[in-house]
């Protein structure tokens, strides 16, 4: 009966989220259509001259956003029915704070606000990650929360300066006078999207279940910070700044591709191709193509999501073993999920007229067009090859690869994954093309010699051959992300040692010596003094007496 009113309660659960998502793109298409937004404000406090005000804002960008967190928390939260068959009502209250904070996020202004839906992104994906309570998914959700927490504690110093200026509305400020405050929001958006060289906590979160990183570490918590930057772009267009997340936005896509073709966990893979993805959104950000990042990121959510959701019942079905050196003739024993997984591969790496196709098509096209750093140029075109490479390794191993498990296992394909599966695979087939549709108004597609449109080809023959040397290759500096694994552990322990310290000091220091042990310890010690000087005082006095004595008795 528990079960029962469990899966009722997660079937409700499902069809509140998916009719919010359908409401969500209606509002979108009016709004866009109309070019309507709204406005909505409540004064919370005003304190003399400074102001607190909760604010939404509601226009055609958010309700994008919205509509596509609301899907994949349907999806995801119709797909935990079957994969997680215990906890689950502390699964469906997790998704609920999440879509919250998520909605707290995405239609505020303010950054008080900002902050409360940023905080509880964190906190929830944190609790998200330790979900299976082992030692490595708890060491995982320390790290994660560590460096999140250094953007954290930047965004709030900017919250209080910019109280102290007046009032937190990033709206009624034309122009942000403080640059380090900008830095500050820069940088927290690097961490919360896991740019260098904060990069490391992405492959480490995949310690929590499958519809997690489907719906967190993929396509909606991770591109947090993107979509932050997106909103407030007017405030951080700046040559010093848009050039720092171009160079670092780059490294991270190169890095990511590099250490994706080295990998061998089926998660961290799909983790570091999420990765790889987000440098570019970020580096399509920084040369000022602002609708065409957002354009990727929405774009990206749906066959990331797919991506993780099909790596979720191979695993479930490989008892758990993420390892692809294991895997293989999965189009033998699981049909139906393996040609999602191929779809959303081939949708990852730009192939004709799926959603990745165009977005990454405009992107690359743009940057070609445009005046830009050869350099960039190398980097932006090598690092697509990889993206390419990866995914034809993945698409080797699981679909073409012997199977190398000893182990006898009875593969299934449940009714409600391939449901899922079926639903996804349409929407990351058809929903590349309907928003090009729709966003044809905002942004300039270009026109190009027939010469130039063969770099697309080009980059994907190149990847192919590049998936070639890759397959049996290992590299330890790449495979550990430039040794950046070892260095944030050792990060990680010097601020533990760090803060250990501070908190001993503060203790059994600082409090002690202005107490009352420590004011008798300064009388005690002036005493001595005193003390000390006194008798060296007496001593000096009474020899120059007995030495005056005497010159008068000689006199």
């Amino acid at each position: 009966m528990k079960y029962i009113n469990k899966k009722n309660m997660m079937i409700t659960f499902f069809l509140i989220l998916i009719s919010l998502s359908f409401l969500s793109f209606f509002f979108f298409l009016y709004m866009l259509k109309y070019k309507i937004m709204y406005f909505m404000m409540w004064e919370i406090i005003i304190l003399s001259s400074n102001y607190m005000h909760m604010i939404f804002y509601l226009d055609w960008m958010s309700f994008s956003f919205l509509s596509v967190v609301f899907f994949i928390s349907s999806m995801v939260s119709l797909y935990s029915m079957e994969y997680i068959p215990q906890k689950k009502n502390q699964f469906i209250n997790l998704i609920f704070l999440f879509v919250i904070s998520m909605m707290m996020l995405i239609l505020s202004l303010n950054i008080m606000s900002i902050l409360i839906g940023w905080d509880g992104l964190g906190l929830v994906s944190y609790i998200l990650i330790i979900f299976f309570q082992s030692d490595k998914s708890k060491n995982s959700g320390m790290l994660t929360l560590m460096l999140n927490r250094i953007g954290d504690v930047l965004i709030i110093f900017s919250s209080w300066i910019l109280f102290m200026k007046g009032g937190m509305n990033f709206l009624f400020y034309y122009n942000i006078s403080y640059n380090f405050i900008i830095m500050f929001i820069i940088i927290c958006a690097m961490t919360k999207s896991a740019q260098i060289p904060f990069s490391s906590w992405l492959p480490v979160a995949m310690a929590a279940p499958t519809p997690v990183s489907s719906l967190v570490h993929s396509s909606t918590l991770v591109t947090a910070g993107i979509y932050l930057m997106i909103r407030f772009y007017n405030y951080f267009n700046h040559f010093f700044f848009m050039k720092f997340i171009l160079i670092m936005s780059t490294l991270t896509m190169f890095m990511a591709g590099m250490a994706a073709n080295y990998e061998m966990d089926l998660k961290k893979i799909i983790a570091l191709s999420t990765l790889s993805q987000l440098g570019l959104m970020m580096m399509t950000l920084s040369m000022n193509f602002i609708m065409l990042s957002f354009f990727h990121l929405i774009t990206h959510a749906l066959f990331k999501a797919l991506l993780f959701l099909c790596s979720g019942i191979m695993l479930h079905s490989m008892k758990n073993n993420q390892d692809i050196r294991f895997m293989g003739l999965m189009s033998k024993y699981m049909p139906y999920t393996i040609i999602s997984f191929n779809v959303a591969n081939l949708s990852l790496c730009g192939f004709l007229f799926l959603s990745g196709f165009f977005s990454k098509d405009l992107i690359i096209e743009n940057y070609l067009l445009n005046d830009n750093n050869l350099t960039i140029f190398f980097f932006l075109l090598v690092s697509t090859s990889l993206t390419v490479s990866y995914t034809f390794r993945l698409i080797y191993h699981l679909s073409f690869f012997n199977m190398n498990n000893i182990i006898i296992m009875k593969m299934k394909e449940n009714f409600i994954f391939n449901m899922v599966l079926m639903v996804m695979t349409l929407l990351s087939m058809i929903m590349g093309s309907m928003y090009n549709w729709s966003f044809h108004m905002i942004f300039y597609e270009p026109t190009m010699s027939l010469y130039m449109k063969y770099i697309i080809p080009f980059i994907i023959f190149m990847g192919l051959n590049m998936s070639m040397f890759f397959l049996y290759k290992k590299n330890t500096f790449f495979y550990s992300m430039w040794f950046l694994n070892y260095s944030i552990v050792n990060l990680k322990n010097i601020q533990l040692f760090l803060t250990s310290n501070i908190f001993n000091s503060s203790n059994f220091g600082i409090f002690e010596l202005i107490g009352s042990q420590g004011i008798y310890k300064y009388i005690l010690m002036l005493s001595k003094i005193n003390t000390s000087q006194f008798l060296i005082n007496f001593k000096t006095l009474t020899l120059l007496s007995i030495f005056v004595y005497n010159l008068l008795n000689y006199l």
